[in-house]
């Protein structure tokens, strides 16, 4: 492998010769063989230092024209754009298991930033600490960076799949007006409830938990808090010059944090968004749950709904299909209420004036939003849209069901339906039979007040 001499602080490192990573970056690649081709730096956090370094540049040639000429700041510009096109994503080999505080990241940046520009105008113009850097410490680069990503990610991925997911069900809803169905609770029988009630209900949790993630509290940036949050080595205004940037950028309301101290330490927005995420993963669960359980079958289960069948289900038992959509759905659903037991952990390590957890939180927030775009999509996709009523199976279900003796509380009072409910079960007879035979009413007054579709 051809390989060229880069040197840091410490002295002289080998680096391939093909890539634009320098000597730090090759540190941490040799330092940190923890997860290697698997726990990567996500490629958002990657695409956000090109953002915010850019930002960087643009506000440091407007504070500090003197030091970021014009040919400073246009050759870091052109590549930034390559880094947040990911046409560079593979001068970014560290894993998230290295510093703490993603100091090896902001360098890998740094560097690569800076010997790319430095090709593109064919001369040694740019150093990675001194100009790519200016102004800045990895300590508020980098959870700029893990709010820069998150936005993104949610703005760009997981929101419009949640909405998308929310059309199908209230399509869903529309469909099936008027079925009434027999409503279940503790998974025993229940009063009535019409289909598209239910669906409804699946609809409007997702409603709130998009309400809920839409006022993440994430567009307030560290950068500017330099190494402890005191902005020492940035000029006056670069916080808000930086913000302002970054917003223009990404058309997103960034602004700076009131408090660096507070910034370049806490965790808390990441972790208050993740909860989010965490109640979106709940509510998903729940609804699958419910999708199966309605499915079940097709002979000996409840039947009441057809779900698609998208292939076999057993490798031993012809004709059987599964309920796999569902399933997809409920182990994101586990793996992002582990990501969020990890973030919560991490995020309780702010010692003094820095989080030195970043890198970890930044990936289990950003494998959460990932999955549950990913498979929001493919659940409406291949199941919900293809739902079908069972109509035959749900009127069928409603008349066995003994919980319609409800509708007579008012007219026998609460112990005699009770009664009337306990003597159709035992006796298999239909409650009409049971209610007359216990000479709570006749027949005729039965046929009178019994109206199940007036129960929802």
């Amino acid at each position: 492998m051809n390989e060229r001499i880069e040197h840091d602080s410490m002295g002289e490192v080998r680096v391939p010769a093909d890539r634009y990573w320098g000597a730090q970056t090759e540190r941490s690649r040799q330092n940190f063989m923890i997860g290697k081709g698997h726990e990567q730096m996500p490629g958002e956090i990657v695409r956000a230092f090109g953002i915010l370094k850019k930002a960087a540049a643009l506000a440091n040639r407007t504070l500090r024209p003197e030091k970021m000429t014009e040919e400073k700041c246009n050759a870091i510009c052109a590549a930034c754009d390559e880094v947040i096109a990911g046409k560079l994503d593979d001068h970014f080999p560290l894993v998230v298991f290295q510093t703490g505080s993603g100091t090896q990241s902001n360098m890998n940046a740094n560097e690569v930033i800076a010997n790319r520009a430095n090709e593109i105008v064919g001369k040694p113009l740019l150093h990675p600490n001194d100009d790519v850097n200016m102004s800045q410490s990895s300590n508020d680069t980098f959870p700029t960076a893990m709010h820069v990503a998150a936005c993104l990610a949610l703005k760009q991925s997981l929101l419009p799949a949640l909405d998308s997911l929310i059309v199908a069900f209230r399509k869903l809803e529309r469909e099936n007006e008027g079925i009434i169905k027999c409503g279940r609770t503790h998974l025993q029988d229940a009063t009535p409830i019409t289909f598209s009630q239910e669906i409804s209900g699946w609809r409007a949790s997702l409603g709130r938990d998009r309400e809920m993630i839409d006022n993440a509290p994430l567009f307030e940036l560290a950068l500017g808090g330099t190494a402890v949050g005191t902005g020492l080595n940035a000029p006056h205004g670069f916080d808000v010059e930086a913000a302002a940037e970054i917003a223009r950028l990404t058309n997103t309301p960034f602004c700076t944090a009131e408090n660096k101290f507070h910034a370049l330490t806490s965790r808390d927005e990441l972790v208050w968004v993740h909860g989010a995420l965490k109640a979106l993963a709940a509510d998903l669960w729940k609804i699958a749950n419910d999708i199966r359980w309605l499915a079940s079958g097709p002979r000996l289960g409840l039947g009441e709904i057809f779900i698609p069948e998208n292939e076999p289900g057993s490798s031993i038992m012809p004709g059987k299909v599964n309920p796999t959509q569902c399933e997809a759905v409920t182990m994101v659903a586990a793996q992002v209420m582990g990501n969020d037991a990890t973030i919560g952990i991490a995020a309780s390590q702010g010692n003094f004036e820095l989080n030195v957890f970043m890198p970890v939180i930044a990936y289990n927030f950003l494998q959460s939003v990932r999955l549950l775009s990913e498979v929001m999509r493919s659940f409406e996709v291949h199941c919900v849209r293809g739902i079908v009523a069972n109509r035959k199976k749900m009127q069928q279900n409603l008349t066995d069901s003994l919980m319609l003796v409800t509708c007579l509380n008012p007219h026998i009072g609460y112990e005699n339906a009770a009664k009337t409910a306990k003597l159709a079960h035992a006796e298999n007879i239909t409650l009409r039979e049971a209610c007359v035979r216990l000479g709570f009413l006749t027949a005729e007054q039965f046929d009178a007040v019994f109206h199940p579709e007036e129960m929802v």
